[in-house]
């Protein structure tokens, strides 16, 4: 009896010590002199299902992420740091637009292999908080970007950064898709903005994180991180990555962007019905601010008229409507569905450029 306890003794320290693998036999004494033989367990410890997944998805996107060195000022004395993310083999970046700014005096990209190249402001839209760079020479590795659609509430997504410096240069934090669709509200120091359509995540996101890519357990980029709450635990948010497709698309084709621009804001049902208070229920986009001497006014959209599609695509979303608006050039001619007053009507609209001047968060 004596050596079967034995033999199990052995048996479960072998089991608690070493992961299940390939088994070899010893022959031992017990304690009474008796021969006995003890099965152990001799294997490398086994990584638990899906994380060695996750460590080779990791591994295989670092190299696209950068570090961002933005020199403002009218002598080059301002100097901020942010993060961004390849995603073309022509070299362009995204990031934010808080990140270089709107006129950078000097932008540096650091390489994952330690390599610093100039790069140059191509486009940006400070109502978006999105921006794009690009730098000279051999591209490491490009992101491929994922579909804003398709994020599920919960899924595990990782945020990759620089955060406080280039010392702690591509930190990985990991989490989950908190939220879809959220909206907040930031003062640019001259206008009161709502972002809309955010993504909120709980994987940590600190400064200098700023235009880092959120990425889903494939790699690709669904995000690029923008802010973080700081009087909260785990509240950041990133802009979807899908804004930005046809500007890259455009850049790659003719190496330049004009930014298409209607002269609008307008709120989703959601907004608009927690700020009015008393409306029912609607798809589409309620407008509540106007250029009186763009586009949308000229050609008749009025405050109050909710816009339900662009040419033949619904929109429901500030996100889906510059995205499908990004597709156009700046003199193309559109069409925009509008309900007035219970009436549906199609109107005509001729774009006209962005151009670089502040628009006061109308697109």
């Amino acid at each position: 009896m004596k050596i079967v306890i034995y033999a199990v003794v052995v048996m479960l320290v072998s089991m608690f010590s070493y992961a299940a693998g390939e088994s070899a036999e010893r022959v031992k004494n017990d304690a009474e002199g008796e021969r006995v033989v003890v099965r152990e367990i001799q294997s490398e410890p086994v990584i638990p299902d899906g994380k060695e997944e996750f460590t080779k998805v990791v591994e295989r996107v670092l190299p696209t992420v950068v570090g961002i060195e933005t020199v403002s000022g009218r002598r080059g004395g301002e100097v901020s740091l942010g993060s961004g993310v390849i995603v073309s083999e022509m070299g362009y970046v995204i990031t934010n637009q808080h990140v270089v700014g709107e006129s950078p005096y000097k932008i540096n990209v650091t390489l994952s292999d330690g390599s610093v190249k100039e790069a140059e402001l191509c486009w940006s839209d400070k109502s978006l908080d999105v921006a794009v760079v690009k730098f000279n020479g051999k591209v490491p590795s490009v992101a491929k970007m994922g579909e804003y659609s398709t994020v599920m509430v919960g899924e595990d997504v990782f945020a990759i950064g620089n955060p406080l410096s280039l010392q702690f240069e591509r930190s990985v934090t990991k989490g989950i898709v908190s939220a879809k669709n959220r909206t907040i509200s930031i003062d640019d120091g001259e206008n009161r903005v709502y972002m809309e359509d955010l993504i909120q995540t709980d994987a940590s996101i600190n400064p200098g994180n700023s235009g880092g890519p959120l990425m889903n357990v494939k790699g690709e980029v669904i995000g690029i991180n923008t802010i973080r709450v700081s009087s909260a635990e785990g509240m950041g948010f990133a802009v979807p990555v899908n804004i930005c497709e046809s500007v890259i698309k455009r850049l790659e084709e003719t190496g330049e962007y004009e930014t298409p621009y209607l002269g609008l804001y307008a709120y989703t049902s959601q907004t608009a019905r927690y700020l009015k208070g008393d409306m029912p229920p609607f798809n589409g986009l309620y407008v509540i601010s106007l250029d009186v001497n763009a586009p949308a006014y000229k050609s008749g959209i009025r405050y109050g008229d909710v816009i339900t599609k662009i040419n033949s695509t619904p929109v429901t979303g500030m996100l889906e409507l510059r995205r499908e608006l990004f597709k156009y050039g700046a003199e193309d001619t559109i069409f925009l569905t509008v309900i007035r007053s219970g009436k549906e009507r199609e109107v005509k609209v001729d774009l006209e450029s962005m151009g670089k001047e502040d628009k006061g968060g109308n697109q």
